[in-house]
Parts: C-alpha cells; sequence; structure tokens
C-alpha cells in the first residue's frame, strides 16, 4: 500500500485526552491561514491556534461552568465547532449544560442547563452529540434522548430553544448534518444513540422525522452523513453505510478490531477517516454512482498510533489532504499530511 500520509510535528496541548467518543474539533479559518483544534480533558477544554508554517501556536482553556458559575466540576463530554453561514460558534457539552462561545473561545454567548431530576437517579444526566445544521440551527444531544434545537442569530446572544426531538430511547451519542453543500439533498441532519439507533431529520421550522434505521443493540459512537448517505461507526469496529431517506444499507465493512470512537468525513473528496480504541487510524474512499443509486467503499491507507487508544480523528480541511488525532491519556494532537 503506497505511503498516502507522513507524520508532521505534533501540537502539545496543556492536558491530556479524555476517553470520549470524537474528542477533537478542528476549526480550519484561511483568510488568517489559521487552524483551531480542541481536546476534552475532564472539566477542561484545551484549544490551540497553530500557524499553518508550523511557526506559531497560543493556548486557551475553557473550564466547564454552571450557569454564572465561573468554574464547574463537571466534566465535560464534548467540544465542537459549529459552522454557519452567518457565524462560526464553539460549542462544549457537559453534564450540567451547553456553553456557547464565539469560535476563539474569548466569550461565552449563551448557557443552556440540562433539567436534572430532583433526587439523584441511576442514569447520568449529561450533553453529547453536536450539529450545526442548515442556515441557523445548531442541534445538541442528551442523555435523555432528546435532541435540542436551538435558533442562532446572526449576531449576538439571543440564542433560543427552538424545538425538542424526541424520538430517541437512549443517550445520544453523536449529531452530524449534511456536509456536501449539495441543495439536493433531503435529509439534513442524523442523530444516533447508545442502543445505535439513527434517526434521520429534515430541518426546518419543524424538523420532521424522514426515517429510523435500527441499531441492533451495538452503540453507534460516531456518525456523519455526506450526499445523503449516512456513515455510522460502531462499538463493534464496524462501519455501515445507509441511504438516509431509505435505510438501505449500501455497505457493511468490519474496520477495526474493537470499538470506533471517530469517523470523519473530506466533503470534497469522498475520503473517510475511522479511528478506534485498537490504535488503527484508516482512511477510505467512498464513491457514489446516482445511476445505479451504489454507494462503494475502497479502503485506501492504515496508520498505527502505537499503544494508544485513539478517541479523536479529523481531518483539517475538505480535501483531506491532512488529518489529526488525539488518543486517551496523550498530551499531544498527532498530525498527519498526504506525501
Amino acid at each position: 500500500m503506497a505511503k498516502m500520509y507522513h507524520k508532521e510535528k505534533s501540537i502539545q496541548i496543556k492536558s491530556s485526552a479524555s476517553a470520549l467518543y470524537n474528542n477533537l474539533s478542528v476549526l480550519r479559518i484561511a483568510p488568517r491561514c489559521l487552524t483551531y483544534f480542541t481536546a476534552v480533558h475532564a472539566n477542561v477544554v484545551n484549544m490551540v491556534s497553530a500557524s499553518w508554517d508550523g511557526l506559531n501556536y497560543s493556548h486557551r482553556q475553557l473550564q466547564a461552568k454552571e450557569g454564572n458559575v465561573a468554574t464547574s466540576s463537571s466534566l465535560i463530554m464534548q467540544a465542537a465547532w459549529c459552522v454557519l453561514p452567518p457565524r462560526d460558534l464553539l460549542v462544549l457539552t457537559s453534564q450540567k449544560g451547553i456553553q456557547m462561545y464565539e469560535s476563539d473561545g474569548s466569550i461565552m454567548v449563551y448557557w443552556h442547563a440540562l433539567d436534572t431530576p430532583e433526587t439523584p437517579t441511576a442514569k447520568a444526566v449529561f450533553a453529547r452529540g453536536i450539529a450545526a445544521v442548515r442556515e441557523k440551527y445548531i442541534c445538541v444531544g442528551v442523555s435523555s434522548g432528546s435532541v435540542l434545537v436551538f435558533d442562532i442569530p446572526c449576531k449576538g446572544s439571543n440564542i433560543t430553544l427552538s424545538e425538542v426531538l424526541e424520538e430517541h430511547k437512549e443517550a445520544i451519542t453523536d449529531m452530524a448534518s449534511e456536509c456536501s453543500g449539495s441543495s439536493e439533498c433531503i435529509a439534513d441532519l442524523v442523530s444516533a444513540d447508545d442502543s445505535g439507533l439513527l434517526c434521520v431529520w429534515k430541518a426546518g421550522e419543524d424538523f420532521q422525522l424522514l426515517n429510523k434505521i435500527p441499531g441492533f443493540d451495538t452503540s453507534c459512537s460516531s456518525v456523519k452523513l455526506w450526499k445523503g448517505t449516512v456513515i455510522a461507526g460502531y462499538g463493534t469496529g464496524q462501519i455501515r453505510l445507509y441511504e438516509a431517506v431509505t435505510a438501505i444499507l449500501h455497505a457493511e465493512v468490519n474496520a477495526h478490531a474493537r470499538w470506533i470512537y471517530s469517523v470523519d468525513i473530506a466533503p470534497f473528496t469522498g475520503l473517510l477517516l475511522s479511528a478506534a480504541e485498537d490504535s488503527w487510524v484508516r482512511v477510505w474512499h467512498l464513491s457514489l454512482t446516482p445511476e445505479t443509486n451504489s454507494v462503494e467503499i475502497e479502503h485506501l491507507y492504515n496508520e498505527c498510533v502505537t499503544d494508544t487508544q485513539i478517541c479523536g480523528a479529523k481531518f483539517c480541511d475538505g480535501d483531506g489532504y491532512a488529518f489529526a488525532v488525539t488518543g486517551y491519556d496523550l498530551s499531544e494532537i498527532i498530525r498527519y499530511t498526504q506525501a
């Protein structure tokens, strides 16, 4: 197999990555020749701004908050940038609520407290699963199975909870919006939960459920939506490709020996990244043939991050020219670029 990618200089982070699904987020800021990275450690988000020439790095740490309280010991479950046409926001989800920041982490613009039960229950309460949808929505999943839909204004902090979607019975694990930029795709959002159930939605003033794809009682830890195809990674190490609207299973791949923690897609090229507890990062290529309504997946590349339980993997650009990886207990972000 040709050497597609080579390892670049790693980026140090202030504290190591926790073992959480999808524990890496990347935002590319082309006008300023910068890339932002975040990885969660316990109740802190490590944020790094890296210049493309590799000469300048700046670090910031964001703390879990509870309303107006300065810091909180509540664990952060995920941090992800949400890119909407008018603005980019950095969204943090924790055991207490949802924090939304300006994209550089400088100002918190919104706080939403989770409903915590009056009496302690056996079930943990947390938010997890973050997706920017269409022009003005950010959707966030909750441990109860609810999906919260927030309406985001062009500027300012007048963010409102516009709808709550109640179709999942288990904790939401991940969510993804259609990333191809195509206006022809009917489905706008896919949500996944701990039972492996996938719900496919059409966005609007009222979100419509288009489909439910059963999960065979194995958790779906990471999901993407590209050109009407759902790409789902599971605790079994499998990747499944479904047609979003009809739920037709196009392909099933035994991709990893252990739990998948992250899948990502490069929307311009159809390159697919998968990463798992088994220390392997794999790159695949998806090709769609609209005439025959078929989707094919081809394996292109492997990289073993020795003795590392990988918890986050993301492409750094829309072409899949570079990708980055985080690992449990690792205080660095490892980067690879095409050779």
